[in-house]
């Protein structure tokens, strides 16, 4: 858990943030609005797609394109806001990349597919 203290609209909150997989949710100290519920990803013809969970840069593949890769892996890093994220496989399987190292993607950008 890393501790942070945000601005919106010139009020101060302390929230603490846990990393849980694909996504991360914040838990306030203060009353604020909930989080979003994670999205799960979406099952394909020969695997599951890997979604961005929102618009970023592909800083780095963490592993090789048809590398075999077990549920809850880091497979890239996203980088968002100045932040790296880690995103992880959601099943046990063979990744196949969507993206490069160094591409923009928007939210719900297909990223990988594990079959």
């Amino acid at each position: 858990m890393r501790n942070f203290i945000i601005t919106v609209d010139g009020k101060q909150y302390e929230v603490g943030v846990e990393e849980v997989g694909v996504t991360a949710s914040p838990v306030a100290v203060e009353s604020t609005p909930s989080a979003a519920p994670e999205k799960k990803p979406a099952a394909v013809g020969k695997g599951t797609k890997v979604l961005s969970p929102f618009p970023g840069l592909i800083k780095n593949l963490l592993v090789a394109n048809g590398t075999p890769v077990k549920k809850d892996q880091p497979i890239l890093v996203l980088e968002a806001m100045k932040m790296d994220n880690d995103i992880t496989a959601p099943c046990d399987g063979v990744v196949t990349f969507n993206v490069t190292k160094g591409a923009n993607v928007e939210s719900d950008a297909i990223l990988a597919v594990i079959g």
